[in-house]
């Protein structure tokens, strides 16, 4: 199949390793002094606090003794300049400091700005805080005294600004190593982290701004990224339009698979976020009992009962995509089901309870299966990765790794921060909100991909679209309201984000 999209013009993510790169060819191939980097980073987060808090009684800055504590020095010693009051609290051993970072303490200290060694009730109950410590190298859990200071600076309901990562985050997995600063503004250098994206990132960062400190463009094409973020605005453009001469048959047929009893309202969702995805036509074989509410609910989709596996067959027949585990349930009626689709050519989307029975390898044996899409929640990834869920959000990136050269394929491992791997590329959508923590949400992003399916495009684009699209519907609909939001609600805005 051919690709539609350019995933070029997306944003580039970074490990913490691949950062640390970036800055290398930028001091070693581009001649820009590691000092300079460091004096443009700490202008920058300081012009930064200025906007979001333009008179701040006092500043107070937290420091280590890495580069990120340096980038702390300098903001002090800007901050100093302008006539702001400044306490730098220092953490660590100062004789420890190297390099450009402890020439930024010592024109600090030359520059008259106050350094005083932390300790417990250090903290004062007034102005801004600059949190300057751990930076992108931190190994391991947050131990004490930097735990304690953490915690101080959480508990004060003071603003914080974050440099470069807020401490204790983890740059490449988005985890909070034990403990980490929950900043109201974060300022990130050269790359964007990909941890800021995912997991706990986004609730630990709060308002993200991004510089690249005006490296020369060369120093990126030096560095391979290792994850791209989803941008609606780069992909939507790329989507086919529709010409005048359009008709139902050139938009697919998707067939959806599932609701077993007590579970119609699974695929009743996935068939009707089929169609509002523009899927030309939609079939959906369930139980019989669940035929006439279907039809009540969404009259465009077309349900038959299939009481075993052996009536589903002829609907395959007419399918050009499959979605399958919506309530499928893992009793002897879904796992016929799923029997006869192992059995089918066509792509297929493998949800729900269809994950659930491939991770038990008693229908379908565990391997490789190239023209399927899985979009596990870290749950099911767990049960197909022999793991635990901790281990998998540990992790998310590894995670989405491993499951994508088991099963093959595309994976979309849902949660904060959506991954997408086909094994070549791995893609990150950071849209949606905590309102989607409800019933239903994963059997719209179902029908979704296969209605892009359906549409022409392959399943690493048919997923990365959706994942955006999903996310990006539910933000519109949230406007009303996180709490009580309904996967039902994503509907028009499907539509209208479509167009």
């Amino acid at each position: 199949m051919k690709q539609v999209f350019d995933w070029t013009g997306l944003e580039t993510l970074y490990s913490a390793g691949e950062t640390r790169e970036l800055d290398r060819h930028a001091i070693e191939d581009f001649g820009i002094a590691g000092a300079t980097l460091m004096a443009r980073a700490a202008a920058v987060a300081f012009d930064h606090l200025l906007a979001a808090w333009p008179q701040p009684s006092l500043l107070q800055v937290f420091c280590g003794t890495g580069n990120n504590g340096g980038d702390g020095f300098l903001l002090a010693d800007l901050a100093h300049k302008r006539g702001i009051p400044v306490a730098v609290w220092q953490l660590g051993d100062p004789d420890k400091m190297r390099g450009s970072a402890a020439r930024a303490r010592d024109q600090a200290l030359a520059h008259g700005v106050a350094v005083e060694p932390w300790r417990p009730g250090s903290l004062r109950p007034e102005g801004v805080l600059v949190d300057a410590m751990l930076g992108t190298g931190l190994r391991g859990e947050v131990g004490s005294p930097w735990s304690d200071v953490i915690a101080s600076c959480n508990e004060s309901g003071l603003p914080i600004l974050a440099v470069d990562i807020p401490s204790g985050l983890c740059a490449d997995t988005g985890r909070r190593l034990g403990t980490s600063i929950r900043a109201d503004l974060t300022v990130t250098f050269i790359g964007l982290k990909r941890g800021l994206f995912t997991l706990d990132g986004p609730d630990c960062c709060g308002a993200l701004e991004f510089s690249d400190l005006a490296v020369p463009a060369g120093v990126y094409q030096r560095v391979a990224a290792s994850c791209r973020r989803l941008e609606l605005e780069q992909l939507l453009p790329q989507f086919p339009a529709r010409p005048a001469n359009a008709h139902k048959g050139r938009y697919g047929t998707v067939l959806v698979v599932g609701g077993d009893y007590g579970m119609g309202g699974a695929v009743a969702l996935a068939a009707e976020a089929a169609l509002r995805a523009g899927a030309g036509l939609v079939r959906v074989a369930t139980r019989s009992e669940h035929v006439s509410a279907i039809i009540a609910r969404t009259p465009e989709a077309m349900p038959v009962g299939v009481a075993s596996g052996q009536a589903l067959q002829p609907l395959l027949e007419s399918a050009d995509v499959l979605v399958v585990g919506p309530g499928l349930g893992q009793g002897p009626w879904g796992q016929q089901l799923l029997q006869v689709i192992a059995m089918a050519d066509q792509p297929c989307v493998l949800d729900a309870d269809g994950l659930n029975l491939l991770s038990l390898g008693q229908v379908l044996p565990l391997q490789p299966r190239p023209g399927w899409i899985f979009t596990p929640h870290p749950g099911e990834a767990a049960r197909l990765l022999g793991s635990s869920t901790a281990a998998v959000q540990a992790d998310r990136f590894a995670a989405v790794a491993a499951l994508q050269q088991r099963l093959g394929g595309t994976v979309l491992l849902k949660g904060n921060g959506t991954l997408v791997s086909d094994g070549e590329r791995c893609l990150l959508s950071d849209y949606g909100n905590p309102g989607m923590a409800s019933g239903g949400m994963g059997d719209v992003l179902s029908g979704l991909i296969g209605a892009l399916l359906a549409q022409g495009l392959a399943g690493i684009e048919a997923a990365a679209l959706a994942a955006a699209l999903h996310g990006a519907a539910a933000d519109a609909a949230a406007a009303q309201g996180q709490r009580g939001l309904l996967a039902s609600d994503l509907m028009p805005q499907l539509r209208g984000l479509l167009g």
